[in-house]
C-alpha cells in the first residue's frame, strides 16, 4: 500500500516531549483516581517526581511540598487517569486516517459517490484503498458487488474493507490483479461470495478469503509506516487515551513501534499481542520482552482468530443463523489448532487473547482455556476478546479461572439491530452480557476495537451505564439487567484494562508510584447525566507528567 506523505510538520507533530526534567505540582484541580484497593478516590493535587511518576495524591487539606519545580493551575477542572482502550488496531487506525472512510455512508450510491470523488481526489495512487463500508447500514440486504465498484472506479483496482475489518469488497481490476478467477482454492476459514447462479466471484471476500486480493496489495514502505502511527498517536491523545492494547502486531509493526522508542516520538503505551505465535516467537523469542522505553511497549502476548463477525454471518454460532439458514459460521482454527498455540504461548508465559463472537466460538475457547489452565497454573489472565455472544450457560464458565472478557460496549450499540436479526429472539439474551460475566466471577476490560469503532472512549462508557444508543434507543436500554455503574466503566478504560495487560502498577490508576498518565476532561464522569458523559471533551492528555495533547492547541 502506497500512502503519499504529508509535509515533514505533520509527520513531526507528535515528536514525543522528552521525559519531564522536574517535578510538579498539578494542583486545583477535581480529581479522581482508582486507588490501592480498587476504590474510586476524589483528590485535589498531584505531586509528580522527575521521573514522571506520581509522588504524592494531595487532597484539600495535605500540605503542599515546599519547593517544586513547575507548578500547574488545574482551575478546578476535572482530571482522571490517562484513559486505556484494551482492543485496538493502532496501524489499522492510522492508515484509516490516510486512507478512504466510507464509515459514515447510509446507501451505496452514497458510498460510490464517495469513491469516485477520492479516486479523483488522489489521482496517483495506484490502489484505492479504504474501509468502513456497511451494507446493514446502508440497507442493502446483500453485500455489494465488483460490478458495483466498477461504476465508481474502473482505471485502478480498489479493496474496501468493511466496517468490521471481516470483509473486504473488490472492483474487478483488483480480482484481475490479484489473479482471482471461479477456480480460485479458497482458504480454511474463509469464504468468497459468488454471483448467482455462478462461480464467478461477485467482489466480496470473507474473512481468510481476504487473502486472496490482500496479497497484491503492494506493502507500504517504512516512511509510511511511521507516518500512519503518528497519525494514530495525535487521534488517540486527542481523546484521552494513553495506554493501548494492539490486537495482531506483525513484525512491520513492532519495528515501527521500536522506530518511534529509538527516536524519542513513541508518546502511547502499547501492550502488544503478536498476529500468531510465530510472529510472537519472530518478535519476542522465548519469553514476552521487558517493557522498553519506559513503560511505552511491551509484547505482552499472542492474539487468536477463532471465528469471524457477525455483521458479515462469519461468527461461529452453536446453530445457524435466523437469517440465513444452514449458515453456522467460520471456525477459523480447529481445536486441535486452538489448543496448540495456546499451549506453546503458556509455555512461554505469554498471554493468549482469543478472538471469539459467536457463541460456538466462545463456548470453545472458554473450554480450551479451562483443559489447559489446570496444567498451566498461576496469575495467567486469559483472554477472550469480544465475547460478544455468549450461550448462557457457558456464561459461569469465566469465572472458574478468573477469565477477562475483553469487550467494546460501543459495539453493543453499532450492532443491536444486526444482532437481532442475525440471532433471534432465543439467542438474544446471552448477547454483550457484561454484568453476567462479572457476577460469575469473570472480569472485564473495555476498549474500542478501533477503527472498526471511534476510539473514542466516552460513548463507550455512556452504553455500557446505560445500553442506549446516542439517541437514547431503546428507552430504558436494550438488557437493562446488563447494565454496569459508572465506577465500573470508568475502570473499565483505566485499572481493570492496565490489569488485562499486566500493566497495573505502572500506569492505569493515578498511585503513587505509577507513570503520572492522566487527562483534563470538560465535566465529571461520575456525575453528569449519561448523555452528557457520552459528549465529553478532553482539554488535555498527559503522559508521564508530559502534555501530549492540548485541544487549545
Amino acid at each position: 500500500m502506497r500512502i503519499p506523505l504529508k509535509a515533514a510538520a505533520t509527520a513531526a507533530l507528535l515528536a514525543a516531549a522528552s521525559p519531564a526534567l522536574a517535578d510538579q505540582l498539578i494542583e486545583n484541580v477535581e480529581g479522581l483516581r482508582i486507588d490501592e484497593n480498587g476504590e474510586i478516590d476524589r483528590f485535589n493535587a498531584l505531586w509528580i517526581d522527575d521521573d514522571g511518576r506520581i509522588r504524592q495524591v494531595l487532597d484539600r487539606e495535605d500540605k503542599r511540598p515546599r519547593q517544586v519545580d513547575y507548578q500547574l493551575d488545574g482551575q478546578g477542572r476535572t482530571l482522571i487517569p490517562g484513559l486505556i482502550d484494551a482492543h485496538v488496531h493502532v496501524m489499522g487506525l492510522g492508515v484509516a486516517q490516510l486512507t478512504l472512510d466510507l464509515s459514515d455512508t447510509n446507501s451505496l450510491e452514497e458510498a460510490l459517490a464517495k469513491i469516485s470523488r477520492f479516486a479523483a481526489e488522489n489521482p496517483s495512487r495506484p490502489w484505492i484503498l479504504g474501509r468502513g463500508w456497511n451494507q446493514e447500514r446502508w440497507g442493502l440486504g446483500r453485500f455489494p458487488t465488483a460490478e458495483e465498484l466498477d461504476r465508481a472506479v474502473s482505471d485502478r483496482p480498489v479493496y474496501l474493507a468493511r466496517a468490521d475489518n471481516h470483509a473486504g469488497w473488490a472492483n474487478t481490476l483488483a480480482l484481475e490483479a490479484a489473479g482471482v478467477t471461479a477456480t480460485s482454492e479458497v482458504p480454511a476459514g474463509g469464504r468468497m461470495e459468488r454471483i448467482v447462479g455462478s462461480r464467478q466471484p461477485s467482489g466480496v471476500f470473507v474473512d481468510a478469503a481476504e487473502d486472496l486480493i490482500t496479497r497484491a496489495i503492494p506493502a507500504p514502505r517504512p516512511a509510511e509506516r511511521d507516518l500512519a502511527f503518528a497519525e494514530a498517536q495525535k487521534l488517540l491523545h486527542s481523546m484521552g487515551i494513553t495506554a493501548v492494547a494492539d490486537m495482531g502486531t506483525t513484525i512491520e509493526d513492532w519495528q515501527t513501534f521500536r522506530r518511534a522508542g529509538d527516536r524519542g516520538s513513541l508518546t502511547l503505551r502499547i501492550m502488544s499481542y503478536a498476529a500468531g505465535a510465530d510472529a510472537m516467537e519472530l518478535i519476542a523469542g522465548a519469553r514476552p520482552t521487558p517493557w522498553l522505553y519506559e513503560d511505552r511497549l511491551r509484547l505482552n502476548g499472542v492474539k487468536l482468530y477463532l471465528d469471524g463477525a457477525l455483521g458479515s454471518r462469519g461468527a461461529w454460532l452453536k446453530q445457524p443463523y435466523t437469517d440465513d439458514p444452514g449458515n453456522t459460521g467460520l471456525p477459523l482454527l480447529q481445536p486441535a489448532e486452538l489448543r496448540n498455540i495456546i499451549v506453546r504461548a503458556a509455555t512461554g508465559q505469554f498471554q493468549p487473547a482469543i478472538h471469539a463472537i459467536g457463541t460456538a466460538a466462545n463456548a470453545e475457547a472458554l473450554s480450551a482455556i479451562h483443559e489447559i489452565a489446570e496444567s498451566y497454573p498461576g496469575d495467567r489472565r486469559w483472554r477472550i476478546e469480544h465475547a460478544q455472544i455468549v450461550d448462557p450457560a457457558d456464561l459461569p464458565l469465566f469465572g472458574e479461572h478468573d477469565i477477562i472478557a475483553s469487550v467494546q460496549p460501543i459495539h453493543q450499540t453499532s450492532d443491536r439491530l444486526m444482532a437481532e436479526a442475525r440471532l433471534g429472539p432465543d439467542r438474544i439474551r446471552g448477547a454483550y452480557a457484561w454484568k453476567s460475566i462479572l457476577d460469575a466471577g469473570g472480569k472485564l476490560a473495555f476498549g474500542s476495537d478501533a477503527p472498526v469503532e471511534s476510539p473514542n472512549p466516552f460513548p463507550g462508557m455512556a452504553a455500557a451505564v446505560t445500553r442506549t444508543d446516542a439517541s437514547g434507543e431503546p428507552f430504558g436500554g436494550w438488557l437493562p439487567e446488563q447494565r454496569l455503574t459508572r465506577e465500573q466503566a470508568l475502570a473499565g478504560f483505566t485499572a481493570d484494562a492496565a490489569f488485562a495487560g499486566f500493566a497495573e502498577g505502572r500506569f492505569g490508576r493515578l498511585v503513587p508510584g505509577e507513570r503520572a498518565d492522566f487527562v483534563l476532561v470538560d465535566r465529571d464522569p461520575l456525575l453528569v447525566e449519561a448523555a452528557e458523559l457520552r459528549e465529553t471533551k478532553v482539554l488535555e492528555t498527559w503522559m508521564a507528567g508530559v502534555r501530549v495533547y492540548s485541544a487549545e492547541e
